[in-house]
């Protein structure tokens, strides 16, 4: 089946690549829908600069297929992913298996209060873990 989904995805880009938003996967997750749900159970009530983001990690040489990364910046998601890579107070799990930002999971955690995103942070990495997913960051 996601053989199907990487063929259909792989069209779709070469088709439509413009009008993709910018929150949708490049890659078939079976974790994805349980990744949004478990996000959605967290709210933050106020305000502020700070984003929660997630980064889908490349574990196929460990015998995995994907785990995630769950951080929490000033930067927007994207801004941050490039400073990752780029080696700029890079964490060494995004570095080097570092696939892509899953904007669409966290969509409403950006823009609030950095105590909030500091303890959704943890609770998001520790639930997500819980569902058996492989989770690295969320200090």
């Amino acid at each position: 089946m996601s053989i199907n989904i990487e063929r259909a995805l792989e069209q779709l880009w070469a088709c439509a690549a413009a009008s993709v938003p910018e929150w949708l996967p490049m890659r078939y997750i079976e974790w994805l829908p349980e990744a949004y749900e478990i996000a959605l159970g967290f709210r933050a009530a106020a305000k502020g600069r700070s984003n929660i983001y997630l980064v889908l990690l490349d574990f196929a040489d460990r015998g995995e297929t994907y785990g995630v990364y769950v951080g929490m910046s000033k930067y927007s998601p994207a801004q941050r992913f490039d400073q990752h890579k780029a080696g700029i107070r890079a964490a060494g799990s995004v570095l080097k298996r570092g696939i892509e930002v899953l904007t669409g999971p966290t969509m409403h955690l950006q823009f609030i209060k950095r105590s909030e995103a500091a303890r959704i942070e943890a609770q998001l990495a520790e639930a997500l873990a819980g569902a058996g997913l492989v989770v690295k960051g969320g200090h």
